[in-house]
């Protein structure tokens, strides 16, 4: 179905978000921004275990900003765009299922911030990665000055960011912006088989990894461990803990129920 600009489907647990705006390179216009909130606030189902997202065509995963769309906005409407990117896509850096980016072509600007929200990236081989704002007068403001570094270390943040390095798919791998590169295989269908082990696996387990994962980001050790072993409790208590022993024991494939 369509919700605005994008198509979401499900396909083996996972939750798939692609952009429908081949002709303008996947960018992000007011359209496509307000659309991805909708779809956190009104189609994210209890049973998805996984959210992917990707683009139309093998271009672009996403060109960022609409620069047509944006030529023609004031000031304020500008900053007000600048903070629909927080209340409409931050969701994907918080949501309790895993992320997961398949990058089908160039992520560039808002792009790359995108996908840098996302917990998992797969690129395609032809992909390219590149913050170029500088070059047009402005700062990768989308958080791509805070995310950036987090991910491949700030000195080649500061390379990327300040010289507008563009880079492709193999250097991405290379300095752990991307964990894939997809090998022959279309990048989605590659990235569902990837993450068979989130949507196959248990999911009450997934999501306290997830948060326990997201704690270690602002907590100092000592909080990070306490947090940890709340997060393992609730695993602990869970009947697919138990399900898990059981298979274990039987030498069978382990049925999870999420409860």
């Amino acid at each position: 179905m369509l919700v605005g600009p994008l198509e979401i489907r499900r396909q083996g647990g996972a939750l798939i978000i692609t952009i429908q705006r081949e002709e303008r390179r996947n960018s992000l216009d007011l359209a496509t921004l307000q659309a991805f909130g909708e779809v956190f606030r009104h189609h994210l189902r209890a049973e998805d275990r996984a959210v992917v997202v990707s683009g139309s065509g093998t271009r672009a995963f996403c060109a960022g900003a609409d620069l047509k769309e944006r030529k023609e906005m004031s000031l304020d409407q500008v900053r007000a765009q600048l903070s629909s990117y927080r209340t409409e896509l931050g969701w994907l850096s918080t949501c309790a299922v895993p992320t997961i980016a398949a990058i089908n072509g160039a992520a560039l600007g808002g792009g790359l911030e995108l996908a840098l929200l996302c917990d998992l990236r797969v690129a395609a081989p032809e992909a390219s990665f590149a913050l170029p704002e500088t070059s047009l007068g402005i700062i990768p403001a989308a958080g791509g000055t805070q995310l950036l570094p987090r991910v491949v270390g700030p000195a080649k943040a500061r390379e990327m960011i300040l010289l507008g390095t563009r880079i492709d798919a193999a250097e991405a791998l290379r300095i752990g912006l991307v964990h894939r590169v997809a090998p022959q295989a279309p990048v989605l269908e590659d990235t569902l088989r990837w993450i068979t082990p989130i949507t196959a696996g248990a999911p009450l387990a997934q999501r306290a990894a997830l948060r326990s994962l997201r704690a270690a980001e602002r907590l100092d050790l000592d909080a990070g461990l306490e947090f940890e072993l709340a997060c393992y409790e609730a695993c602990l208590t869970s009947e697919d803990r138990l399900e898990a022993l059981a298979a274990f024991a039987e030498k069978r494939p382990a049925v999870f129920k999420g409860r």
